[in-house]
């Protein structure tokens, strides 16, 4: 799809739906600030907006804080906890009301996101002459959203750009030791030894009449 540098991008994320998507297909977490950036992609950017769920505890703090730094805004919600045990942040509708209220600013809308729930939401945008681009993870971005958008990205076929760290349960390689005075020590590649056996037999057997 044609891209002009021109273009108004608004960026609007689905942290949870991104979160989750990357935590139970990858199990790793978002690069956020390389999802804004290849969204915008050279283009002018109005508005990068994250949208969060803030807990009593507060512990992801540091993660809001992370998301700001990269130039995102984030705007948070109350996690709702009833007395059944429920709890229940859904950003759907404020997604919606905040791209409706700044589509006069915007000639592009990314939305970050594989909810199915947000087809008239894109609908309306197209019916008002926007174009409408989606990046999300592709086993869990509904197939019928993906018929009404003008361009789309799948992070997962980009693993190493859109995700960050290790698979979560796998421990990174260690590094190759050091020597004295800095040198590295030589790893050389372990071949097991019944297969060199095995080897040096069946030449010394090829040379026996």
């Amino acid at each position: 799809m044609f891209k002009h540098p021109d273009q108004r991008v608004g960026v609007f994320i689905d942290t949870q739906n991104m979160y989750y998507s990357a935590r139970n297909l990858h199990k790793r977490k978002v690069n956020f600030k390389n999802i804004v950036e290849d969204a915008v992609s050279g283009r002018r950017l109005v508005r990068a907006n994250a949208y969060v769920v803030r807990t009593q505890t507060e512990e992801e703090r540091p993660f809001f804080e992370a998301l700001q730094k990269a130039g995102i805004e984030t705007r948070e919600k109350d996690l709702q906890e009833y007395e059944s045990g429920a709890k229940k942040a859904d950003w759907d509708v404020g997604i919606a009301m905040d791209i409706v209220q700044m589509l006069d600013m915007l000639d592009v809308v990314v939305l970050a996101s594989g909810d199915g729930d947000f087809i008239p939401l894109v609908e309306y945008c197209q019916s008002r002459g926007r174009m409408v681009e989606l990046m999300a993870f592709g086993a869990t971005t509904s197939t019928n959203l993906l018929d009404y958008v003008h361009d789309y990205t799948n992070l997962s076929e980009n693993k190493r750009r859109y995700l960050i760290g290790p698979p979560a349960g796998r421990g990174s390689k260690k590094k190759e030791e050091k020597g004295g005075e800095g040198e590295k020590k030589r790893s050389w590649p372990q071949v097991p030894f019944l297969w060199i056996q095995k080897k040096t037999i069946k030449k010394k057997a090829e040379h026996v009449d």
